[in-house]
């Protein structure tokens, strides 16, 4: 069974907050910190969490990490794909015309 929901955070704290909010929901979801190496995205969850440190770093290398987590989400079969973002107007400008198009 391939993922329902891949989600990509900008941090540790956004990413718990959400993977603890999908699991009061009912979804089986893992948590990972960093991304993913390929294969070991386990195939029985609902949904996989990424956490990236990517909020203090420079905007260029944020897309680039985001980017490298939305290709390890796809690989495993995510249908729908989540950003959780930080305020930051120009980083999540640059993460949303990156990640989706």
């Amino acid at each position: 069974m391939s993922v329902l929901l891949g989600c990509i955070a900008d941090d540790f704290t956004g990413a718990t907050d959400l993977a603890n909010t999908l699991v009061k929901e009912g979804m089986r979801v893992v948590q990972i910190i960093g991304v993913p190496a390929p294969g070991t995205i386990p195939d029985d969850v609902d949904a996989l969490v990424v956490a990236l440190k990517s909020r203090s770093i420079r905007a260029s290398q944020a897309v680039a990490l985001s980017l490298a987590a939305l290709q390890r989400l796809r690989e495993a079969g995510a249908r729908q794909i989540h950003l959780e973002y930080s305020p930051r107007r120009t980083l999540l400008g640059r993460r949303i015309r990156y990640l989706y198009g």
